[in-house]
Order: structure tokens, then sequence, then C-alpha cells
């Protein structure tokens, strides 16, 4: 065999790994942004359920105005979110707003027994469920995607053409901690 045709296939070789590498991560790359859609989704379907859980309470508890504030300052901070990163910081807000909300919820029983509270209150446990689901989800294609690109000799390829890592959706700061009952 010829140098010229040795080295005519071994750059063919090269050629045919590089492709293979980058669309190996090119998959991996859209899959994270299919995880984020799916965490998308359900923070639009929360956002959208939050007005009409506010204007239930508002009825029975005018006089917890900062509460219900807090609620929709961190909604419309969700809706306003133009990256992952302001929708993470919004979505730990809305969440923490949330339980203030209905720790003000438990304590006027006429509320707890509205119809329309109960139903609302529902659909918002099923779409914190599957929201959770999702970022499951997420975290795990955001997993697999990082570790694709950070080992050799996926990222020589990555660093080539900007593959970067994607963030984690991370759970709140103090999710960990045991929640503090009190019945004083």
């Amino acid at each position: 065999m010829s140098p010229l045709l040795i080295a005519g296939i071994a750059i063919v070789l090269i050629g045919v790994f590089v492709v293979a590498i980058f669309n190996k991560l090119t998959k991996l790359r859209i899959m994270v942004k299919e995880g984020w859609s799916g965490i998308a989704t359900f923070l639009q379907q929360r956002t959208d359920l939050i007005p009409n859980l506010v204007e239930t309470v508002k009825g029975y508890a005018l006089h917890e105005s900062k509460t219900l504030t807090e609620v929709v300052k961190w909604r419309n901070r969700a809706v306003a979110a133009s990256s992952a990163g302001e929708q993470m910081e919004a979505s730990a807000g809305l969440n923490r707003a949330l339980v203030d909300f209905f720790a003000l919820a438990e304590q006027y029983p006429d509320l707890k027994a509205n119809s329309n509270f109960l139903s609302l209150q529902s659909d918002l446990k099923d779409i914190e469920g599957k929201l959770n689901q999702s970022r499951r989800y997420y975290n795990g294609t955001v997993r697999d995607y990082n570790q694709a690109i950070s080992i050799f000799p996926n990222n020589l390829i990555a660093g080539l053409f900007n593959f970067s890592e994607e963030p984690f959706f991370q759970e709140e700061p103090g999710a960990a901690a045991n929640p503090k009952v009190s019945f004083s």
C-alpha cells in the first residue's frame, strides 16, 4: 500500500470518528433541551393555576396581603424568566411562597372546605408531581450530556464545536432540612 493511500484512509477514519462523536453529543444536547421543555411546560401550568388560587383565597384572607403578594411576585418572575437559571430561581421562590400560602390557607376552615380551592389544590399537587418527574428526567439527561462532553476524546470534539456543560435543576437551599413544626 502506498503511503498516500494509508494517509487517505487514516483521514477518512478520523473524519468518521469526529462525525460520530459530534452526532452523539448533538443528540444528548437535544435530549437536555427536551428535558427542559418538559419542566417548562409544567412550570407554565403551575403559573397559570396560581392566579385562580390567589383569587379564591383573597375572599377569605383579605388582611393576609403579604403572603398573597409574594405568591404573585414569584409567579410573575416565573412568567418573565428568559433563561433556565432565571426559571430555576423563580421556581424556588414560588415554591417557598406556596408553602406560606398553604400554611395561610390552613387558618381558614371555610376555605379548606371550599370545593373550588380543593380542586385547585389537587390540580397543583398533580402538577407538582409531574414537575418533579420532569426535573428528574432533565437532571438525568444533563448528567449524561455533561459526562459525554467531559470524557476523552469527546472533550476534544466538544471543545472544538463549543459544546458546554448544562446546569442541573437544583433543589432549593434548605430543602433537605427537616421543617420546623410548632403548635404554639
